[in-house]
């Protein structure tokens, strides 16, 4: 089972978030002991722009076996077309295409993404499965 991993999980830990970094981590294993975990282009670039060295995101990543998966045409057209559609229903940010292409690669590449997720990725990409660390039920 292959498990795409947002940011804001990474962030928890990488960060020591006192509110989130727990549940990430514990969220992280178990994804981890469940199969393959990848992260998309996006995420690797927020991630490294939050380090203290940059140059380090290999080594940081590499630590949790965390891979790179690049972006294909079929993702990159199924966050076009959603986030089309975000904007057809009235959607109104203007920089919300990075987390229309999250989800597709999650969708395409994983099925299922590991994320402090607020509703988005369910309503957009609903075959996908979100694993939410602060849920209290989450599903994995």
């Amino acid at each position: 089972m292959i498990t795409a991993v947002d940011s804001s999980v990474l962030l928890d830990i990488i960060l020591d978030d006192p509110r989130y970094r727990v549940a990430s981590m514990d969220s992280l294993r178990e994804a981890r002991a469940q199969g393959a975990l990848i992260v998309c282009p996006v995420v690797w670039a927020e991630v490294r722009a939050a380090l203290t060295d940059p140059d380090s995101i290999r080594e940081v990543l590499g630590r949790v076996d965390i891979s790179f998966d690049v972006f294909d045409r079929e993702t990159s057209d199924l966050a076009g077309d959603l986030w089309r559609e975000y904007r057809r229903q009235g959607g109104k940010r203007q920089k919300l295409i990075p987390d229309f292409l999250v989800g597709a690669h999650a969708m395409i590449r994983a099925k299922r993404i590991l994320s402090r997720d607020r509703g988005f990725l369910r309503r957009y990409f609903k075959k996908l499965s979100v694993i939410d660390p602060t849920a209290k039920n989450a599903t994995h």
